[in-house]
């Protein structure tokens, strides 16, 4: 999730809470790498919600978006065209369909935050590639993640590698710092001008998450006052990773190492 801010400065984290992170990074990662499994067509998203909580809780955390901001639910669940913050009830996935799951966690205090747009059954081509891409920019944009640099270098990577491949990047959503709150600062847009933005120290943790659309930059929000969609109904894909500043460098807390398990096993 991002858009949720408290204007305070950044907190930067020590040897010890990046540990209980990397801890609360790991569990949603072992949730995404779960649902894996049971995302297909005709899956019920709804149920699947029902199991996430049910996993987190059972990995002795709690569930991050469930009644954070009043949102009802342990997952945000965006179908195609959604791009964030979908709801999961009321929606069965069908052959084709891409879906983005986005799942956080409350580990001793400390969140966890990561999401995955996954392919149900066949996919066309050019789906394909629009999640190829995004994923693409999530790793350019980590690689910027070292002392000195600053968060312009990150969105910079992130923005012009979409941008060079064709596709548009959401501007009114971005990553964001991460800790005792889901939301905390700074911001982290994935679009920027190199050499700008706060300079990236020694113990920042943030979520980086590229929302990337296959058409329009441009975004409107649903009647239900959450879901964001494209507003020309093309698809969007979103990937998301925790990452640290330890020794100077880049350590990603989260994986996609279960939930790549998971789907060659399917």
């Amino acid at each position: 999730m991002n858009t949720f801010f408290n204007r305070n400065q950044i907190i930067y984290k020590t040897a010890e809470q990046i540990e209980i992170m990397r801890e609360a990074a790991q569990i949603v990662s072992k949730t995404l790498g779960m649902l894996a499994k049971e995302i297909k067509p005709g899956a019920d998203m709804l149920k699947l919600d029902a199991l996430a909580e049910e996993f987190i809780r059972d990995h002795k955390a709690l569930p991050g978006f469930k009644g954070m901001y009043d949102f009802p639910n342990t997952l945000c669940v965006s179908v195609n065209e959604e791009v964030v913050h979908g709801y999961p009830k009321g929606k069965i996935l069908k052959d084709g369909d891409i879906v983005s799951v986005d799942c956080g966690s409350v580990y001793e205090g400390y969140y966890g935050d990561q999401a995955y747009t996954f392919e149900v059954g066949e996919v066309s081509p050019e789906v394909q590639r629009l999640l190829q891409v995004t994923k693409e920019c999530l790793n350019l944009g980590i690689e910027q993640v070292k002392a000195g640099n600053r968060l312009g270098d990150v969105g910079f990577a992130i923005q012009n590698h979409a941008e060079s491949n064709g596709y548009g990047v959401v501007k009114e959503l971005v990553g964001h710092g991460l800790g005792k709150k889901m939301h905390e600062e700074p911001q982290v847009p994935n679009y920027g001008r190199r050499g700008t933005g706060k300079k990236i120290q020694e113990g920042l943790v943030i979520a980086i998450e590229p929302m990337i659309n296959m058409g329009t930059e441009r975004v409107v929000t649903a009647k239900d006052g959450w879901t964001i969609l494209t507003a020309d109904n093309k698809p969007s894909a979103h990937f998301e990773h925790d990452v640290a500043v330890v020794n100077g460098k880049a350590e990603v807390l989260s994986t996609f190492a279960y939930i790549d398990e998971a789907l060659k096993s399917k």
